[in-house]
């Protein structure tokens, strides 16, 4: 276990003056000299604007003004968000036209961060593990060959890899919080809405979250401070001011399909709730009837691809040959399902809802695995289940977040996914943050050893 440098820590550097945002950001560009060419997490970089922007935030700090605690903080952006002078390219081999910039870059910018460059997705983020066709495969920096999830894999694999402090990704049935949980990082899916996803290249209107992937807790309830839309003016971020796990209810729907878990994830979760308990936490078992996680992570998959094949129909239509066969057959396949198939989807969810509104009235957070399995290799079967524990909280638009809970055997992260009721993240990060003082944080050993 190595203790890592979160923004918290180097902004506390930065304030002080032991560190420059010029020096900061020049110790993760020769991160990015050193690893991208394995990694490949990066479609584009923005070095000089980067450098530029660096020089101000030197200059605010030593007027003893700076903008926020993130003023200085290098930060990426998943490639279907819209960044003024950087392309986007949503993961295709077209440069998709600029309208304005994503609130969340422009939230960002306004704060000081340093947003260093775009990173490699799923094509059109429809896709789990992050081998791109047209930009290539982005490696898990705890095992080269290992998939660093999707489909926001590029932006995990730069944080893990040191290459930024922290990345926003997109999640839609899951696509922040498994790369991080690849990746032993901290990701957040915030409630639907409470983050503006105005400026961002959209797969499912439905379903589409913007979240932060970080190396802790209290960087992504940073992050999300500084994101918000402040049109939600009663939501507070601030967490619960006891991380005493003794006063926290937590819940385990017996719906997770345990007998798809692998091995190392069945025991690492069991290890889990059992440190959970050694340490004073309530776990009470939950069920809700009819729910039946894979079914429904179908349903929605298929409104998804749906609302993928409406939303992308421009650029599919005038600029096919910038697209994979693969992917234009998905979003036909979305785009020819009859309307009774859509509807009956709608209403299976629409009843999933009602089933889970009362889920939370005895406990504060439900607790899973975040994934059924580890990172595995990118040549072995693909597993299909993967958004199988991550997809409830994106139909329901509950926050949640995924945290390292450990290692396996093989030395590859575990983590666990925490789910919150709608605007209650102050409870998710209280939760969290708690767990993560009793399980602490994990450095790859590919970048621990460089």
């Amino acid at each position: 276990m190595s203790e890592i440098q979160n923004i918290t820590v180097v902004g506390t550097e930065l304030a002080s003056e032991k560190i420059t945002s010029s020096e900061l950001l020049a110790r993760h560009l020769e991160n990015i000299q050193k690893f991208e060419s394995t990694l490949n997490c990066f479609v584009s970089i923005d070095e000089a604007s980067a450098k530029q922007d660096a020089e101000a935030s030197d200059r605010r700090y030593k007027k003893g003004s700076p903008l926020s605690l993130i003023d200085g903080i290098p930060i990426a952006l998943k490639d279907n968000m819209h960044v003024n002078g950087q392309p986007t390219c949503n993961g295709t081999n077209l440069i998709f036209p600029f309208g304005v910039e994503a609130e969340v870059a422009r939230k960002l910018r306004a704060a000081g961060a340093i947003l260093l460059g775009k990173l490699n997705m799923d094509e059109c983020a429809l896709g789990a593990i992050t081998d791109n066709p047209h930009h290539g495969r982005t490696h898990n920096p705890w095992q080269i060959g290992y998939i660093p999830g999707g489909s926001s894999g590029g932006a995990s694999a730069a944080v893990a890899g040191g290459m930024v402090m922290a990345a926003l990704g997109t999640d839609t049935l899951g696509s922040v919080r498994l790369p991080a949980a690849y990746c032993g990082l901290v990701g957040l899916k915030p409630t639907f809405g409470l983050v503006s996803t105005d400026g961002v290249v959209l797969l499912s209107p439905t379903f589409d979250h913007v979240g932060p992937i970080c190396l802790s807790v209290r960087d992504s309830m940073l992050l999300l401070n500084i994101l918000l839309d402040k049109s939600h003016s009663s939501w507070s971020h601030h967490p619960e001011k006891s991380y005493d796990l003794t006063r926290i209810r937590i819940g385990v729907l017996e719906q997770t399909p345990e007998s798809d878990f692998t091995k190392e994830v069945s025991d690492g979760f069991e290890k889990a709730k059992a440190e959970l308990r050694q340490n004073g936490a309530t776990l009470t078992s939950l069920s809700i009837p009819e729910l039946n996680l894979r079914k429904l992570r179908q349903q929605a998959f298929l409104i998804i691809e749906k609302e993928g094949s409406e939303a992308l129909a421009g650029p599919l239509e005038d600029h096919p040959k910038y697209f994979s066969e693969s992917l234009k057959a998905m979003f036909d396949y979305g785009r020819n399902t009859t309307r009774e198939k859509i509807e009956d989807a709608v209403g299976a969810i629409t009843e999933v809802k009602a089933e889970t509104s009362h889920i939370f009235d005895g406990v504060d957070v439900l607790i899973s695995p975040t994934a059924p399995q580890t990172a595995f290799p990118f040549d072995g079967p693909i597993p299909d289940n993967q958004a199988e524990l991550t997809a409830l909280a994106n139909i329901c638009g509950y926050p949640a977040i995924t945290i390292p809970s450990g290692l396996d055997p093989s030395g590859l992260p575990l983590a666990v996914q925490l789910i919150a009721p709608a605007y209650q993240e102050a409870m998710l990060f209280g939760a969290a943050m708690a767990m993560e003082n009793m399980w602490g944080s994990f450095t790859p050993p590919f970048t621990a050893s460089h």
